[in-house]
């Protein structure tokens, strides 16, 4: 029994470390872009290396979830650490940009089959008393990577190369790859379908063709240009036949049949909008404490480091709880601090203390916190080891969806409400102030705040304050609509799993 313990101590340090390098990668990557743009050049084209990576681990996570079922997770998850290692060599190699987002794109494939067959084989090995903590230590896994990513990533480039965030993989790769080839054993025979490639190239250009669409829309190219709005239609089109070929085909990518557990599609729907959420907070707090502070914080990972501290705590938390309530009265709790922490945050101004802002951010991280590991869990109770894999990554791949429309979302919003602001603000004075001294970039350098006029300065903080807060405000409405969907979940917990999962 010792042995056997010893053996999956073993396993779940793979997992993790698995786990910590995906969830990591594009936090760690964001704080070097400028170093990395002024080293290579493509300023115009820079977004491309983050979003290459995102689309890639979207659309390969309900592909890689649905494989693992059919052929087992090891050899998958190997793949995706395999994969992903290649990726970071390739980076690192890297000389242009372009050259960067198509491996970015290779790192983000093994990205995805990373983190659902992680949750999953967890599920696998565990009885159900167990899961809970094993849980809570994954969830938390992920709040960590969003403190330490950044940091580490500003670290590296300034003190070594930023080729380094990219080889730093290598040696966790080769560690996680060790643990999990020596200590990881199937002993299920799986039973081999036919894998359904039309529902695969659907999925991925659908999910392709709206990620470009927001990515682009708004920034390189108007909302209602022929290239957005033919994206958009490229995604639509793509989109329905993915439903048509999945609700034919004997073993599809994604069993919309699973939707009819209340469960899943309750923790599905509800991860959607705490993804959204959720962004709105990370995205724009650093920006306040900056633009309007003043704040000489060198990356976001330290103006967060409160937040996602109580992000960590509660994941643990909510892991531990699972075996004492039900999923559902456990987001219950969570989905109330949320919107509590939210609506805390629409009443900051530039006078706020920053104490006041840190208990806030505290808040909101603790009342996310437990969706880390709670409905990553609640995804897969109800499902036996032939569908955990699919129930999984369906999860991340539509709590991702709900990150990446909750960016583009609240960057519309922001950016709309802080130029009505500034128009209001100049309207009044009589003019625009000259030599760009209203330009939003220049209140968040501090060397550049400095050459501002003190009752501009103060009028474009006060902008940028009203404009944020204003984007908390509809920050709102996700986290409202994530409570409401909390109620769509059925009333299961932990201890009433049967131990073979079924």
């Amino acid at each position: 029994m010792a042995t056997k313990n010893s053996k999956l101590g073993w396993v779940v340090a793979g997992l993790l470390l698995g786990i910590l390098m995906a969830s990591m990668d594009n936090t760690i990557v964001v704080t070097a872009m400028g170093t990395i743009v002024a080293d290579l050049g493509g300023i115009d084209s820079f977004i491309w290396v983050v979003s290459a990576y995102m689309v890639a681990e979207m659309a390969g996570m309900p592909i890689f979830g649905k494989l693992s079922d059919m052929f087992g997770r090891k050899r998958f998850f190997m793949f995706g650490l395999l994969l992903f290692m290649i990726g970071s060599i390739l980076c690192g190699t890297a000389e242009t940009i372009t050259q960067l987002s198509i491996c970015r794109a290779i790192q983000g494939i093994g990205g995805g089959a990373l983190i659902p067959i992680a949750f999953t084989i967890v599920f696998d090995i565990f009885p159900p008393e167990k899961r809970g903590k094993m849980g809570g230590l994954f969830g938390a896994v992920f709040g960590l990577s969003s403190i330490f990513g950044p940091l580490l990533g500003a670290y590296i480039t300034d003190h070594i190369s930023w080729h380094w965030i990219f080889y730093i993989n290598l040696p966790l790769g080769v560690v996680a790859l060790l643990l999990i080839t020596l200590f990881y054993h199937e002993s299920r025979i799986h039973e081999k379908q036919k894998i359904d490639w039309f529902g695969a190239i659907t999925l991925v250009g659908s999910v392709v063709c709206l990620m470009f669409a927001l990515e682009l829309g708004g920034a390189k190219y108007a909302w209602d240009s022929s290239i957005i709005l033919g994206l958009f239609a490229g995604f639509a089109v793509l989109f329905i036949l993915f439903i048509l070929i999945e609700r034919v085909v004997s073993a599809p990518i994604i069993s919309f049949k699973m939707f009819k557990e209340r469960l899943f599609a309750g923790s599905t729907i509800v991860s959607l909008f705490y993804g959204a959420a959720f962004t709105g907070a990370t995205v724009y707090i650093p920006i306040f404490v900056q633009g309007v502070y003043g704040g000489t914080a060198t990356n976001s990972g330290l103006i967060l480091l409160p937040m996602m501290l109580g992000s960590v705590v509660s994941a643990q938390v909510g892991g531990f709880l699972t075996t004492k309530l039900s999923y559902r009265n456990i987001m219950f709790i969570s989905g109330i601090i949320t919107i509590i922490g939210i609506y805390l945050l629409t009443t900051i101004n530039p006078d706020t203390a920053r104490f006041v802002l840190t208990i806030y951010m505290i808040i909101t991280g603790f009342g996310v916190g437990f969706s880390f590991s709670v409905l990553g869990m609640a995804t897969i109770h109800n499902f036996g080891m032939d569908q955990r894999g699919s129930a999984s990554s369906t999860s991340n791949f539509v709590r991702s969806l709900g990150m990446t429309i909750g960016i583009t979302v609240f960057g519309m919003i922001q950016k709309n409400a802080f130029s009505d602001q500034l128009k209001k603000v100049f309207a009044g004075m009589g003019q625009m102030p000259q030599n760009g001294s209203y330009n939003p970039n220049a209140i968040l350098k501090e060397s550049a705040r400095s050459h501002i006029p003190v009752q501009v300065l103060s009028k474009i903080t006060d902008a940028l304050s009203t404009s944020i807060v204003h984007t908390f405000l509809w920050g709102l409405v996700p986290a409202g609509l994530a409570f409401l969907f909390i109620f769509v979940m059925s009333n299961e917990k932990m201890a009433f799993q049967k131990a073979d999962g079924k």
